[in-house]
């Protein structure tokens, strides 16, 4: 099995719908553009990626969303280098279908409430949709390993929810533990990298906004 030596995943860079939450009411959540901010914190993020993957081959799935799409344009990484695959797994939490603010305000404070990963929104998902989805999605990475030719760097471009959830999935976090951490910021980039002894580390941890709360079972 060739494991990759890197596994990158970046959230996209500031959007329309991050600046301004009323487009929600007018746009798709899937058509939303990057700001002139987003570029150029996708850009910026670009430069990084370039450093760190150098001449290496890279292969990349993209979230289809068109912020998603905008920001690898930005990275600006030589065609030559990467294999690109859209891939709906990686999808932004659907939060149902045109979206009047005031609801979705709502919907989130109740979300607050009642727990980021078991609550569903109406006509939409819950996180542990996604992370259902997201686990199928890694089954399929782990598949593509198999590859002896498999390149030595995969890049994900996708959501602050999703990077989460991936992670989760990957190193066998709880619920609690998932409820504790901050989305990345936009543009942010988590890399987790292979060691000597065979296992994947997190070059930085997820801001935490409270502490894990158990209920005990595997304390």
């Amino acid at each position: 099995m060739a494991r990759p030596r890197r596994i990158v995943l970046v959230r996209h860079g500031e959007s329309t719908g991050n600046a301004d939450d009323t487009v929600y009411e007018r746009e798709p959540d899937h058509a939303l553009a990057l700001t002139e901010r987003g570029w150029r914190q996708a850009e910026e993020t670009g430069k990084r990626l370039r450093e760190v993957f150098g001449r290496e081959r890279v292969s990349v799935y993209v979230s289809p969303y068109r912020r998603t799409h905008e920001t690898f344009r930005a990275f600006h990484l030589d065609p030559e280098l990467v294999r690109v695959r859209e891939e709906p797994r990686l999808r932004e939490q659907d939060w149902g279908n045109w979206q009047d603010r005031d609801e979705v305000r709502l919907q989130k404070a109740y979300r607050d409430a009642y727990g980021h990963f078991f609550y569903r929104f109406a006509q939409g998902e819950s996180g542990a949709d996604v992370y259902d989805r997201v686990g199928g999605f890694l089954e399929s990475l782990f598949r593509s390993f198999e590859d002896p030719d498999h390149p030595p760097n995969v890049l994900l471009v996708t959501h602050g929810l999703a990077m989460r959830l991936f992670c989760m999935r990957w190193f066998h976090w709880s619920v609690a533990e998932f409820e504790s951490l901050s989305n990345p910021g936009n543009a942010e980039m988590r890399m987790l990298v292979l060691g000597d002894n065979g296992k994947y580390t997190m070059d930085r941890p997820f801001e935490r906004w409270c502490d894990p709360e158990s209920y005990g079972v595997t304390d």
